[in-house]
């Protein structure tokens, strides 16, 4: 595992690049969903992970092998070049983490905050329409949604925007209530 800060690093250099005012030829989302389809990619083989990450593999050997999944894929030559740069450093093996590190860092540039919410049961799309613009509004910026159901919750949802936590939970209300109750 590689550090957060090696990782936050790299991913705000590409953001720095895909964001700056140089034309390079690619929109963020496309540099994301670009980076994270080769991160998959990779993740998914396991003897070509294995080969990108080995150190007895000739760092020519791996970037021929980069540029030519790079093309295959129709990555952009800025993709392509941040891949590069990853392999010479001996980085490719934290590529995933990168990837969805960049995600984060084009969406707070492009002033979106991501919520992750869990709810007990499936919402609505009404429900989830008035929960994000509620978001929305207790941050200040748009929302981008990732939905998961977790039946322990027993009832409400959970919303992680950031490091703040929103409980509207049934748990997190007993939970609530017995905190209180114990410091009676």
């Amino acid at each position: 595992m590689t550090s957060s800060a090696v990782v936050t690093r790299y991913a705000n250099a590409l953001a720095d690049v895909v964001m700056g005012g140089a034309a390079v030829g690619i929109q963020p989302g496309d540099a994301s969903a670009q980076l994270q389809a080769f991160a998959q990619l990779v993740q998914d083989s396991h003897d070509l992970r294995n080969a990108l990450i080995s150190p007895s593999v000739s760092l020519a050997r791996k970037r021929a092998v980069i540029s030519r999944l790079a093309d295959a894929q129709g990555v952009a030559r800025v993709i392509r070049n941040f891949l590069l740069v990853l392999s010479d450093h001996r980085r490719l093996d934290a590529l995933s983490e990168v990837a969805a590190k960049f995600v984060t860092v084009v969406d707070e540039r492009l002033g979106f905050a991501r919520a992750d919410i869990q709810s007990a049961l499936p919402l609505r799309p009404q429900q989830q329409n008035a929960l994000v613009l509620k978001i929305s509004q207790l941050t200040g910026k748009n929302v981008r949604p990732t939905w998961q159901v977790n039946p322990e919750l027993l009832g409400g949802v959970v919303v992680n925007v950031g490091s703040k936590v929103y409980d509207g939970s049934v748990r997190g209300q007993l939970a609530a209530i017995g905190r209180k109750l114990s410091a009676i």
